[in-house]
């Protein structure tokens, strides 16, 4: 009867030996899509087992995060249609506003090639990013148009600009996530708050006194108000004639402190330097 059990107890074993187990653990969690059967592994790879052996470690790698995939999809929440188990499909993405407009005026989209002509170099270069075609921002000259303010600086207009259609793409991002979460993005300035803090407070009273044509200079105070801790410092100018002496003896004092300086002597730096010639000669 011994015997029986132990034979029984080491073929289970062997059973689950051949089996890993379904408890995955990863230092970063994955980035998991149930709906499209996605996931996202953002862990670095072990490069000392990657160099051993590639083949293994990318089946591992590949069976773990199947592994997860898979126990996502368990944790669904399920229910039943005429005896049969169906699992919710997740809701799909909102489409974005160009998305909608898309769809409204059937425009289809188009995957453009990556590589274009550039007709200055005279070779195909990428459409975006580093080295890439016909890019104006390097010209040492810029052609004003006949009917344009030749004061203007237009190297500077060209760089505002390309901030502007930068912060314009991420305000459009923000708002296509506000709008996916159906909340709104927060404007410019002091964003509202449920629990303003005393800091908070003060600091949306001195906005709101500077809000005016005189910049707060002419607001009426709050009786018991306390002055801003807000207000901008006024600097304070050398006259532009005064005493000779006075201004002699303060370039005496720069040219004292200059003479008076003592180089200072990177001691492991030179020791660097030293033990390297040596080997050099060597």
């Amino acid at each position: 009867m011994v015997d029986l059990v132990q034979r029984v107890l080491a073929e289970v074993e062997s059973k689950e030996a051949k089996y890993k187990t379904i408890e995955v653990e990863k230092s970063i969690d994955l980035e998991i899509d149930e709906g499209n059967l996605l996931a996202v592994d953002q862990n670095p790879l072990n490069v000392k087992t990657l160099k051993s052996d590639r083949e293994r470690y990318f089946q591992e790698l590949a069976r773990d995060n199947t592994q997860l995939l898979i126990n996502r999809i368990w944790q669904l929440p399920t229910e039943k249609v005429d005896g049969t188990i169906v699992v919710k499909v997740p809701k799909p993405k909102p489409p974005s506003r160009w998305e909608l407009y898309a769809r409204l005026k059937g425009i289809q989209k188009r995957k453009k090639g990556r590589m274009v002509w550039d007709d200055q170099k005279k070779e195909y270069r990428p459409r975006w990013g580093y080295d890439r075609a016909n890019d104006d921002t390097k010209d040492w000259l810029i052609e004003i148009p006949q009917n344009a303010d030749p004061n203007v600086d237009y190297f500077e207009k060209r760089k505002k600009e390309k901030k502007e259609r930068i912060a314009k793409n991420e305000l459009q991002r923000l708002r296509n996530i506000a709008r996916s979460q159906k909340s709104k993005v927060p404007g410019v300035g002091l964003t509202p708050t449920e629990m303003p803090s005393k800091e908070h407070l003060g600091k949306a009273l001195a906005v709101a006194n500077k809000s005016t044509a005189s910049l707060g200079k002419f607001t009426q105070k709050l009786p018991k108000e306390k002055p801003s801790k807000f207000t901008g410092k006024k600097r304070k100018f050398e006259p532009n004639y005064g005493d000779l002496k006075s201004e002699s003896s303060k370039q005496l004092e720069i040219l004292d402190s200059i003479q008076r300086r003592v180089p200072v002597i990177d001691t492991v730096k030179a020791a660097n330097i030293s033990i390297m010639q040596d080997q050099q000669s060597k």
